[in-house]
């Protein structure tokens, strides 16, 4: 089963010159999983959270492009917090982790990658219901 000890900040392929930089994400390079759906947040209002939710199948790999932002994980009985603010690093966080980004600095941008489309039923929205979920495939592991 998943923990809070599989969250890891990635380094990202930086590639510069007097011109500026160039990140490349691509499936099977530092992004440990197929590329299935890439988004993005911005324009979040002072004191928003986001995130905030769990999910039983999809990996996603968080990068803060602009500014910065926290990521607090918890696996139900271990909680770390990342502080994001490069364009060269990422978070990796694998399915049946919590994840809530908070404290985003003013004109951040958030990119999400993820292995799955969007999909409602792989969401765990309440926090009680993934205490649950956990326990339940705690036990069942077993």
């Amino acid at each position: 089963m998943k923990s809070i000890e599989d969250c890891k900040i990635l380094n990202l392929e930086k590639f510069g010159d007097r011109r500026g930089f160039l990140t490349p994400l691509e499936s099977g390079g530092v992004v440990p999983f197929k590329l299935e759906r890439i988004f993005y947040l911005y324009d979040i209002p002072g004191g928003a959270d986001r995130g905030g939710h769990a999910h039983k199948e999809c990996h996603q790999f968080i990068v803060s492009v602009l500014g910065s932002f926290e990521v607090t994980v918890t696996d139900s009985k271990s909680t770390q917090t990342f502080r994001l603010d490069r364009a060269s690093t990422g978070i990796y966080i694998p399915p049946t982790i919590w994840a809530s980004l908070t404290n985003f600095s003013s004109g951040a941008i958030c990119l999400v990658l993820t292995s799955e489309v969007f999909n409602e039923n792989d969401y765990i929205r309440n926090i009680e219901d993934y205490k649950s979920f956990r326990t339940a495939i705690t036990e069942n592991a077993e």
